[in-house]
Order: structure tokens, then sequence, then C-alpha cells
């Protein structure tokens, strides 16, 4: 007498699968595990695999004259699925010539990348985007950008190509995030460049976003901490290593990507500088190398154990580089041991080194250098929060006030 098998739709860990119920039997057992290559859940307390139809016809083949197949439960939720992505509607998407879908590709095929279920007629754009861009040679951090960016318009898309989208259906797009997802306008920007690049540089579509307007960006004031505020902050902090990392940041100006990549090379302590490599645009500067921040590297370097071979600042662990996030870490959690209440990031670091450097009357094209930016506009921002112009204009209200024109 043969045994039963029920199949059943199971999601484990986070992927469509097949689960395998049936009571215990070792003929059965031993041709799920060993023929149909299955895997045991615990969770779950049954054997799966993959929701493919290979996987399923391998199952079926192994388990013909062992036992009987009831697959009424996957064969509903296959036939519910069909019927959803048949009727799946895309927002922006209204051009019925664009909906067409190619003969080879079914609805319900997708590939996994990254975690994320791209259908596979879009199975070639983010390959194809990554391949490029590292060509072109950017940063890590604007590849990981511009995927990202890349993968929402093709989770969105489901089965449309995105080859085939006009500049028409992208401006509806992108009405469709600023309105409907509520991106902001950073974002936005962020997702303009990235599906830019895919278009034009990748499929080679010349002026593909001429006509596509921008939003315009918010004129936001850069966020810093006063001195009072920079010195709880430091000392909220009980680990030298950690003193050391914000010490750098605030005494150099630099961004948290260049404090974690500073290497011992970098401090020359016979002219007084700071090599950053390769810092945001691929841009080698120097900066001034404090006399009290030398001493205080010393210090450190000193009392480490181990001690730092390559990069200035070295994991316990991995005897790697921090990570930029533990760094960030670093700083929200003084931050908030200091009582500080501003909503502020270590980015504040480095704009109350510029802010407090125009107090003091450093001229503003030295500023510029120190902070390795291109553009002169990009540094006069910190006009607008630097104190040293504002401390000498008298409000109108106090001279009304001296006059006793006014009472209280």
């Amino acid at each position: 007498m043969q045994g039963h098998v029920n199949l059943k739709p199971l999601f484990h860990r986070d992927k469509e699968c097949i689960g395998i119920y049936y009571s215990k039997d070792p003929v059965i057992n031993n041709a799920i595990s060993k023929g149909a290559g299955a895997k045991w859940s615990r969770t779950n307390q049954c054997w799966w695999i993959p929701l493919t139809k290979e996987n399923y016809d391998k199952l079926i083949l192994t388990l013909k004259g062992k036992a009987q197949i009831k697959n009424d439960a996957l064969r509903q939720y296959l036939s519910d699925k069909k019927k959803k992505n048949e009727t799946v509607v895309i927002p922006f998407i209204t051009n019925k010539k664009t909906e067409k879908q190619s003969p080879l590709v079914t609805r319900n095929e997708a590939i996994l990348y990254n975690g994320s279920r791209i259908h596979a007629i879009n199975a070639h754009v983010l390959p194809a985007m990554k391949q490029r861009l590292r060509l072109k040679a950017y940063s890590e951090s604007t590849i990981k950008t511009y995927l990202g960016e890349m993968t929402q318009l093709l989770l969105t898309l489901k089965n449309i190509p995105a080859d085939d989208l006009t500049q028409e259906h992208l401006k509806r797009y992108f009405v469709f995030c600023f309105e409907k997802l509520r991106l902001t306008e950073n974002t936005l920007h962020s997702r303009i460049n990235a599906l830019k690049f895919y278009y034009e540089q990748v499929l080679g579509r010349e002026k593909f976003f001429w006509d596509i307007p921008r939003p315009k960006r918010p004129l936001l004031m850069p966020k810093l901490l006063n001195e009072s505020e920079i010195a709880k902050l430091f000392n909220a902090l009980s680990n030298r290593k950690h003193k050391a990392m914000l010490f750098t940041a605030y005494s150099a100006g630099l961004r948290v990507s260049e404090i974690v990549n500073l290497r011992l090379g970098d401090i020359d302590s016979k002219r007084m500088q700071i090599l950053v490599q390769r810092a945001k645009g691929k841009k080698d500067r120097y900066v001034n190398l404090s006399p009290l921040l030398l001493d205080i590297l010393r210090k450190y370097i000193k009392e480490s154990n181990p001690r730092p071979k390559e990069f200035l600042f070295e994991s316990d662990q991995t005897h790697t580089a921090y990570p930029a996030r533990t760094v960030q870490q670093i700083f929200s959690n003084a931050k908030h041991k200091a009582g500080i209440r501003k909503v502020v990031g270590i980015h504040s670091l480095r704009h109350s080194f510029a802010t407090h450097l125009l107090d003091k009357g450093t001229d503003i094209r030295y500023i510029k250098d120190l902070l390795g930016h291109f553009n002169i506009k990009t540094t006069e921002r910190y006009l607008h929060v630097s104190k040293k112009q504002l401390v000498n204009i008298i409000s109108p209200f106090d001279d009304l006030w001296k006059k006793e024109a006014i009472d209280w």
C-alpha cells in the first residue's frame, strides 16, 4: 500500500517553496531527501524544495510508484497567483503597446537579484548597469545607490520591459514617485541620476533625459554644533580610540569615509599634514595636522593593543578599517550621552569645523581647499551660518527698546 504525500505552497526564508508533508515512511523519506534533493525545515516541520517547474517534475518522478501525490493546495495557489499577475496595474503605464509581453517570457517567471524578485524580462538590466558603472570607475557607494534606485523601478514595473519605456513613461513615473511614494527631493534626484545613467550610458539613448525636469532642491543650511556642545560630546566618550576618531574628524574637517580610510602613512609629522587619498570625486588633498592632534594620535597608537598596522583606526577583531556605520554609531551614542538634542550626525563635525574657522576669520578660499570642495559656492553655504558678521548687526527692535519707545 502506497503512502500519501501532500504538496502545499510554503514561504521559507522569504522564498516561494513547495512544502512536502507525509506520514513517516522510510522509503518516501529516502526518495524525498536523496532523490529529489529536498531540505528539512525545523520551523515548518516538513521537507521543502524551491518552487520551480523543474524541481516539481523531479519530485513527481522520484515519488512515482512510491506514494500517492495530493497537490490541490499547490495548484490552487499557482492558479490564484496567475490571475493576480494577469490583472497587475502599473500606475504610470497607460500605453497598451508597451504593456504587451514577449511571447518567450511567462508572466510568473522571476529571478532573485540581491534579495529582490525581478521579472525575467528585466533580468539583464541590473547586471548590465553594474558592469557599465564599474567600467566607468564609479565609486562603490554610487554603484550601490544607482543599482538600488533602478531596482525600485524594476519592482514597480513587474513584467513590463524597462527597455521599452519612453520619456513620457518616465515623466509619469517620477510624478508617481513624488506624489504617491512621497520621495524627498534629494532621493528623487538620486533616482533620476540612476535612470539617466541606464538609459543614456547603458542603452545609449542620446539626450534621453533632456526634457525631463528635475525637482528644485530645498536650500538647507548645514547643521552644526557650537563649541560648548562639541566639548560635551567629546567628554562623553571614554574609549580612547573613539575619542581619537572624533577628534580627527573635527580637527581636520573630514568626512566619515575619509576617517575610516586614513592610513598610518597618511600622517606626515614632518610637514604637519594629513593626506586624504581618493576622497569624494576621487580627489586627493592635504589638510593641516594640528600639533595637539598629532600628540593625541601618538598616545592612542602607543596605548593600542594590538597596535594598528595599516589603517590609523583598525578593528580589534578583523584588523581592517573601521566600518563607517560603526563610527556613525559612536557619534550617535556620544551625542545622546552628552544630552545633545539637535538632530545631527557625524557630518556635523565637518560643518562645525568650517563654520568655526569662518568665525575666527579664516579666508573662505582656504576653507574650500581644506574641505576638498570643487566649487567655492559649496563652501559659501557656511557664510549663512557663521556668526562673525551677524554679531555686529543690531536688530531694529533693540533700537526701539533703547529709545524707550516701547515697554513691557
